[in-house]
């Protein structure tokens, strides 16, 4: 598929067409069915807003989305368009209202071809936890894309579609696009609202952006950022311009803080190649790159999943087989029954885990232990990333520890699959924004992805130096 910025340019000379361009991408969906990236593919409305597109390209009058193929991950509301989660217990769910990025999207001549896959309830960090079967690599050899937003990106990676939207809560974005070589891009919280959003964790939850690069994450960026009446969580902000500011040379001098050495001691040896190449890069650019340190850094997983965990088994309470969702059939008339063996049967194993998991530190003796011991954590992560950005620009971090791994390698072991997020979970922790580039390949081709973060609603500088240091990195 061309690049965004390429086919508009096609479509403003009137050399292609909108139509033109998703029927090639309902096409390609077909013919890359085995990736198993989409749940929904939307023909109808598809072509629909495609030919409002080209109108307006017709009348030289586009928006800023116009044209553009998107997809979206299958936890975000679709009014009149199934949205699963990727379970069970909503396999044939249909929303009556579109989520406030959704009626954004439209309203900036985006083209949505479908829903994709993900892990159930945005749990997890391979897309093996799908109720539809797992998300292909799009290079195949039986490796993972990453999750929990596994299809969006394979959508991107393998050229369905110009640009999707994920859900990040601890990573889901940025860690998939890391192994499958596409850009991840997760705004500062309360940047974008969360209405339409399927909650895993409502503290943590934040839509993000995959594309192929950054001046097309941008764009989509500004066209659904802003405040929303609709979720009291969005900040009191007007719509980002960071497609202008992006454009903007590099400054010539510029602070890059990283990790000291011994954070990265379980890194892949190639993943550290890259890195440090990387970092030699920047100082030839420019960079004057200075260690820092995050206190408590041992604890960001274990935080990050006492809070998330606590939070998904009291957002996940409403799934109860009576108002919608799966239902199980008994014999006897017990509501109470039929609601257990609802969930009991509805849920995969990893979302019947962390709600355990949750419910348990959240339960009387150990809310104190577990839980309020977490937040006091999460504030430490917060104030230690206060106190890097004031004295650098950037953080400049692996965004994975290894590239992408084989299906069914750490699916036994839960700890080991927690953490593939070690280098991720932070930023939610902390509310602040973090993307992930492509930076380079393994010694076996398989594309590394390395992390910038910067303080909360710098985003627009972010991607400023992520577009800059993506061009650096080619």
């Amino acid at each position: 598929m061309l690049s965004y910025s390429t086919f508009r340019e096609a479509a403003e000379s009137g050399i292609i067409t909108s139509a033109d361009t998703t029927r090639k991408a309902l096409s390609d969906i077909l013919s890359k069915k085995h990736l198993n990236a989409f749940l929904t593919v939307c023909e109808n409305e598809a072509f629909a807003h495609a030919d409002k597109s080209d109108e307006h390209f017709s009348s030289n009058s586009p928006r800023l989305l116009e044209g553009m193929t998107i997809a979206l991950k299958d936890n975000i509301s679709t009014k009149g368009i199934r949205t699963t989660c990727a379970s069970k217990i909503l396999e044939n769910f249909i929303p009556v209202y579109d989520a406030t990025i959704v009626e954004r999207m439209n309203a900036h001549g985006g083209v949505i071809v479908g829903k994709t896959n993900l892990d159930e309830f945005a749990m997890g960090s391979s897309n093996e936890n799908s109720a539809f079967g797992a998300v292909e690599h799009p290079l195949g050899n039986n490796l993972v894309p990453g999750g929990s937003s596994g299809g969006s990106t394979v959508a991107v990676a393998a050229g369905l579609v110009h640009a999707a939207l994920g859900s990040d809560t601890g990573g889901s974005v940025r860690q998939p696009a890391a192994l499958c070589g596409v850009v991840g891009f997760k705004p500062t919280y309360g940047r974008i609202s969360r209405y339409g959003m399927v909650a895993f964790a409502s503290s943590l939850d934040q839509i993000g952006i995959l594309a192929a690069d950054v001046p097309t994450t941008a764009r989509f960026f500004d066209a659904i950022s802003g405040n929303d009446e609709h979720d009291s969580t969005t900040a009191q902000l007007p719509p980002t311009q960071s497609l202008e500011k992006i454009q903007r040379p590099l400054v010539d001098k510029f602070t890059v803080a990283v990790l000291p050495d011994s954070e990265l001691a379980g890194c892949d040896p190639d993943v550290l190649k890259v890195y440090y190449s990387r970092l030699d890069i920047l100082r030839e650019n420019g960079a004057t790159v200075i260690p820092v340190e995050i206190p408590g850094s041992n604890a960001w997983i274990p935080t990050y999943y006492i809070l998330a965990t606590a939070e998904a088994s009291s957002n996940l309470a409403r799934f109860d087989g009576v108002r919608y969702g799966f239902r199980a059939t008994i014999n006897e008339d017990d509501e109470d029954a039929m609601i257990v063996r609802s969930r009991t049967q509805g849920f995969g194993a990893e979302v019947k885990r962390r709600i355990m998991l949750g419910t348990y530190v959240l339960s009387s003796g150990y809310y104190d232990a577990y839980y309020r011991k977490a937040q006091k954590a999460r504030r430490l992560v917060l104030n230690g990333y206060n106190d890097i950005f004031e004295k650098a620009d950037v953080l400049f971090l692996p965004t994975t520890p290894t590239p992408a791994f084989k299906r069914g390698e750490k699916t036994a072991d839960p700890v080991a699959m927690y953490l593939s997020d070690y280098f991720t979970v932070s930023a939610n922790l902390a509310g602040i924004p973090a993307i992930s580039i492509p930076a380079g390949k393994s010694s076996e081709g398989l594309p590394i992805g390395m992390q910038l973060q910067a303080k909360s609603f710098d985003d627009e500088q972010l991607l400023y130096f992520a577009h800059h240091f993506f061009q650096l990195f080619k």
